[in-house]
């Protein structure tokens, strides 16, 4: 994903419609379900006006979804609906392509992402007995004492595992796979292809975590907008830092260092260790910034992004914090942290 310098770009973005303004102006009777979404639906939409209008499941946010997440402007989990995080994706790529920014999907933003003709976005996937092998752990405590006991917070099963690795929720995923059985090696799936041009050789330089936008966007060399992720940037309780820092570090599979000098959780005032995994409080990856004790992170609960608060840090779908963590530079790439107007 390419835009034009920042410069060229006016300093935020219009406010962008949300979910609930936009239902207002529709009026279907009963909103379609997910169980509605047949794959050569989804893969045969073509565009059509209003469809951020929609309410309930929708065939084509659905394949714009997967064409908005092949094109490296993240619309966080994959769920068919169009909200926030859509709109925030399609705004991203307004402004890579030079367009006014409204987070609608126009004829110009689908024809750039290829639209009518893109291949196809729900694809099947056969089940190997590797992916069933595990480990996996099929309850994670609340209690961060008891979860602290753990060998480790890998994925409760494969239906969770399958969710994260094709970027889709998992309600989602089991609509469009009503009789699977996910942990039998061999069965054949319905699954999200969001393979794009990916981004060999690019790294990032600046960052910019956008507290308003709730929204990260980062640069190249050249200044030109690479990637953007929706994300959940602190909270009025735990604000995030201001400023500019620095990245310092990398931590795959990070252990979680619970301290209660920071926050309470529950009842547990002594410190903790929490062993690493997908569901552990910073899930798969923590990109350490030169300002103590923060960072840039994934999250055990995908669906949740921009929907809930952080600890003062920026938290991420893991996927786009690992994809985040190979694009980076320790001791170069800067993050900067935009305060809302006003």
């Amino acid at each position: 994903m390419q835009a034009a310098p920042p410069a060229t770009v006016p300093p935020a973005a219009p406010a962008l419609p949300t979910g609930p303004a936009l239902q207002q102006q529709a009026a279907p009777a009963a909103p379609p379900r997910l169980e509605t979404l047949a794959p050569e639906t989804v893969n045969a939409a073509t565009y059509r006006e209003h469809a951020e209008q929609d309410r309930g499941a929708s065939a084509l946010i659905l394949k714009a979804q997967v064409l908005l997440d092949r094109a490296n402007s993240s619309p966080g989990v994959i769920d068919g609906i169009y909200g926030d995080n859509v709109a925030k994706a399609i705004a991203a790529y307004e402004t890579v392509l030079g367009l006014p920014v409204d987070g609608r999907l126009d004829p110009e933003v689908w024809t750039a992402l290829g639209g009518d003709h893109a291949r196809p976005v729900l694809v099947p996937y056969t089940i190997t007995p590797e992916d069933v092998a595990g480990p996996f752990t099929p309850s994670i405590p609340g209690d961060f004492a008891q979860a602290a006991k753990l060998d480790q917070m890998g994925f409760t099963g494969p239906l969770e595992m399958f969710g994260e690795r094709f970027h889709m929720d998992v309600k989602l995923l089991k609509a469009l796979n009503p009789n699977a059985d996910f942990s039998r090696a061999g069965e054949t799936i319905i699954v999200a292809d969001t393979q794009g041009r990916g981004l060999p050789g690019t790294k990032v330089v600046r960052i910019e975590a956008d507290k308003a936008r709730r929204q990260i966007r980062a640069y190249d060399d050249q200044d030109w907008l690479v990637v953007a992720y929706p994300a959940t940037i602190g909270s009025s309780d735990n604000p995030s830092p201001s400023g500019t820092h620095t990245v310092d570090a990398i931590a795959p599979n990070p252990v979680y260092y619970y301290n209660p000098k920071n926050f309470l959780q529950g009842s547990n005032t002594k410190p903790l260790q929490l062993p690493p995994g997908p569901n552990n409080p910073v899930g798969t990856m923590w990109i350490d910034l030169s300002e103590p004790s923060y960072g840039i992170h994934g999250t055990p609960e995908p669906s949740r992004i921009d929907k809930t608060n952080s600890h003062g840090c920026i938290r991420l779908t893991n996927w786009d914090a690992e994809e985040l963590s190979k694009l980076v530079i320790p001791k170069t790439t800067t993050v900067t942290f935009i305060d809302p107007a006003g």
